[in-house]
């Protein structure tokens, strides 16, 4: 299977940056692309493959909406309310972060299984 093609929903979807910065996106798409080259080499068919990384697309996008709403916008009760409504399982931050430090602290969470 070619990774390039996994990518493509990644690279040419804008709607999963849309808002942030440079840096927190350049985070959000890396960590993107790292999962897709994984399930290029341990997907069991082309069509699973794709439904993962559609459903990590959408994921994505929330998790950067929070970032948006927590960091850049100061509206902690719309982020609070959108991480109860996509069920996001991580540490809520308690304070002011810096959205690269939020970004990593979540995509770690990710990774280390506390998503749903």
């Amino acid at each position: 299977m070619l990774v390039k093609r996994l990518l493509n929903p990644i690279l040419k979807n804008e709607a999963l940056t849309r808002g942030l910065a440079d840096p927190e996106a350049r985070i959000l798409v890396e960590w993107l692309v790292d999962q897709a080259e994984r399930m290029a080499t341990g997907a069991t068919s082309e069509n699973a493959a794709f439904s993962e990384i559609n459903r990590l697309c959408r994921r994505a996008r929330a998790i950067g909406r929070f970032v948006l709403l927590w960091c850049h916008q100061n509206e902690r009760g719309a982020a609070v309310q959108l991480a109860g409504s996509e069920r996001f399982t991580w540490p809520l931050p308690t304070q002011i972060i810096d959205p690269c430090e939020l970004m990593l602290d979540i995509l770690h969470c990710e990774a280390a299984g506390f998503a749903a």
